[in-house]
């Protein structure tokens, strides 16, 4: 029984969501969510706290960033993109249990505003990385921020991700030998 309550989209990803774990969501509804909602997930949090786990598509993305900027402290769960995709349709609903668990099991928790700390990961890191101004940065991001459990983003989008839950250097530096060995092995 995972204790928080599980933002999702809609019906079909709670379907999914209790196919792979015992668990509540509040669903949005859509990228059209209502006063009413937010009051809700604001509730959850207070009580029992909250996990995002919105579509790896545009929409998810803007619901994922209403929700969190209205209800700080958010958990957050990010599926790959070719785990949530089938028949040209990408979202929760697709993705297998094991999938579903493996990105419950590896959450992140954005940094509170008074932290204090500074991003460990620059935007020259992102650079040296591959990750901005190269010819095959958008893949690259695709690929870090599967292995780093962020999430997809454009180049101004993962450095943010990279500052909000708090990815160490270590950690960066280790995902980007894990991208760059298997790169090698093709």
């Amino acid at each position: 029984m995972i204790k928080e309550i599980i933002v999702v989209e809609g019906k079909d990803d709670t379907v999914a969501i209790k196919r792979a774990v015992e668990a509540e969501t509040i669903e949005t509804g859509g990228s059209a969510i209502g006063e009413a909602v937010l009051r809700r997930i604001a509730l959850a949090q207070e009580r029992r706290g909250v996990i995002i786990f919105t579509d790896p598509d545009h929409a998810g993305e803007r619901i994922r960033k209403i929700v969190a900027q209205r209800v700080p402290g958010c958990k957050h769960a990010f599926l790959p993109q070719a785990e949530a995709l089938y028949k040209g349709d990408i979202g929760v609903e697709n993705a297998s249990p094991d999938a579903i668990r493996h990105a419950l099991a590896n959450l992140r928790t954005e940094a509170g505003s008074n932290d204090g700390g500074l991003a460990e990961v620059t935007m020259e890191d992102l650079m040296q990385a591959g990750l901005l101004v190269h010819p095959q940065a958008s893949e690259r991001r695709l690929k870090m921020g599967n292995l780093l459990g962020i999430g997809y983003a454009n180049g101004k989008q993962f450095y943010k991700r990279c500052s909000t839950f708090r990815i160490t250097r270590e950690e960066f530096r280790r995902a980007l030998q894990a991208m760059e060995s298997e790169g090698e092995s093709r």
